[in-house]
């Protein structure tokens, strides 16, 4: 029985129209192609079923093809629960929806890392020796010290959120003091006299932007203290804030949470109080993530542009990887207020 003949590069340049030569250097990762060539090609290897050989091309361009995502936790172990309670919150995949966006029609692939405390020198070892030619980091507590440690190695990195500390690092963000103040605004133009606060946790940056962001703008409206309770970005930790501000502050009349998750944990609180939203307590989010629409009413919330983050994100340090010199940048994106029905 003869056997089935394997899809050659010929294949692929048949079926997308364009020359070996093209179809050659989009499988190789050479980026001056046009993007739309570069579709046309990947739809041809679908199509086709072809195959690269990943080990005469790494041999080629000494590079894997492949950039990781980075979740990295420096107060955990990497069989911390932390790694599984990451994926049920809806920031994850709106990351993941951004890198491809940009990623998969150049034909890189997205690997990714959980990484711990005792995980980074592993990390390292495995960007130095090849598996991956450069990072995206989701780094959360303000402690960790992975961007340094990439800097210091010199492995191509962007960040997604600012460092703690000043690094030699690329990093795209949001103005999340900004996006705070819209929150407070909103709930000052209902003219709430007791607002409080669901922070996420106090070694975040984030975390610390949007409480300082909070309590500046409400300070401007004559609200000198405004109290709070911290969370962890769960719903359960929401759930657990707002009854402990319920049980301190009976006269609550509104809150800000500082993601979509916490803030629907004290929706579900508050119905369950017998509290009407938005008559008795507004409530504002952030993020708009899919929670905000799961929440009953609808949640209000900011517009934290996750995806545009991510895709530019990809760019930058798709950008680093063919130009190891190139200057390290910032950006950072600006907040909106996404009215629904909560306040």
């Amino acid at each position: 029985m003869q056997s089935q003949r394997l899809p050659t590069l010929e294949d692929v340049a048949r079926v997308a129209g364009v020359s070996r030569a093209t179809v050659s250097r989009v499988i190789n990762g050479i980026r001056n192609v046009d993007p739309q060539l570069h579709e046309q090609v990947w739809t041809a290897v679908d199509q086709t079923g072809y195959v690269p050989n990943r080990v005469a091309r790494s041999l080629v361009t000494r590079r894997s093809g492949t950039v990781a995502l980075v979740v990295s936790d420096s107060e955990t172990h990497d069989d911390d629960p932390f790694m599984s309670r990451f994926f049920s919150d809806p920031y994850f995949g709106r990351v993941v929806g951004g890198l491809m966006s940009v990623l998969r029609p150049v034909g890189v692939q997205l690997a990714l890392q959980m990484v711990g405390a005792d995980g980074h020198r592993r990390l390292i070892g495995d960007l130095r020796n090849g598996q991956a030619d450069g990072a995206v980091i989701l780094s959360l507590p303000a402690r960790d010290p992975l961007p340094a440690e990439l800097a210091e190695a010199r492995i191509p990195a962007v960040l997604i959120g600012r460092p703690a500390e000043p690094v030699p690092i690329s990093y795209v963000d949001l103005d999340n003091e900004a996006g705070a103040a819209l929150a407070a605004e909103r709930l000052a133009a209902r003219d709430c006299r007791q607002p409080g606060v669901i922070s996420g946790p106090a070694d975040v940056p984030a975390s610390v932007d949007r409480l300082s962001g909070f309590r500046r703008a409400m300070a401007r409206h004559g609200h000198a203290w405004v109290p709070v309770e911290t969370g962890n970005f769960t719903q359960e930790s929401g759930e657990r804030a707002m009854r402990a501000l319920l049980t301190a502050h009976p006269g609550l009349d509104a809150v800000f949470a500082a993601n979509d998750l916490m803030a629907l944990g004290a929706l579900l609180v508050l119905r369950d109080a017998g509290r009407r939203v938005p008559d008795d307590v507004a409530v504002v989010g952030f993020d708009d993530s899919s929670a905000a629409l799961a929440a009953h009413p609808a949640l209000t919330t900011v517009r934290h542009p996750l995806e545009d983050m991510a895709a530019e994100a990809a760019r930058l340090l798709l950008n680093r990887i063919d130009d190891p010199e190139s200057r390290v940048t910032s950006v950072i994106y600006e907040p909106k207020l996404v009215e629904r029905r909560t306040a």
